[in-house]
């Protein structure tokens, strides 16, 4: 739910295509070979972006699309705000590594990309992540 999230706004779009993917899958018109998380990763990903482009005019972050530990709500808030902040191929990298918990082979697998721009983009997306909660002391 995580990796839809981080091309949709909202929670209800994220499930809506998440739906849509295991739905098509339910089928049987797709036969997968491979290890499946990859394939249902970039299936995932490109029914958010068909979902983006179809609904453009769509704004707005309606609620939380990661969960925080209990009593840690505002940090988790922070953490998605932070996120979205990061260019796309970045954003995307980290929800696949973290939430995803993929290795870089998996990730640059997934993304159609090589392993080592996989962690290079996931390294400076962790480094402006960093900025972002420990800015440099002024003086």
């Amino acid at each position: 739910m995580a990796y839809a999230s981080c091309f949709l706004h909202g929670f209800s779009a994220s499930e809506d295509v998440l739906h849509q993917v295991f739905e098509r899958l339910l089928r049987g018109h797709i036969r997968i070979e491979d290890p499946p998380a990859p394939y249902l990763y970039r299936a995932v990903r490109n029914a958010s972006l068909n979902y983006v482009r179809n609904r453009s005019r769509e704004s707005g972050l309606d609620d939380a699309w990661l969960e925080g530990p209990s009593g840690m709500t505002e940090a988790a808030v922070e953490l998605q705000s932070a996120l979205r902040n990061l260019p796309d191929e970045q954003r995307e990298v980290i929800v696949l590594r973290v939430w995803g918990q993929m290795s870089f082979d998996e990730v640059a697998e997934t993304l159609g990309i090589p392993a080592k721009t996989a962690a290079s983009r996931y390294r400076y997306g962790l480094e402006k992540l960093r900025a972002q909660f420990n800015p440099a002391p002024k003086g």
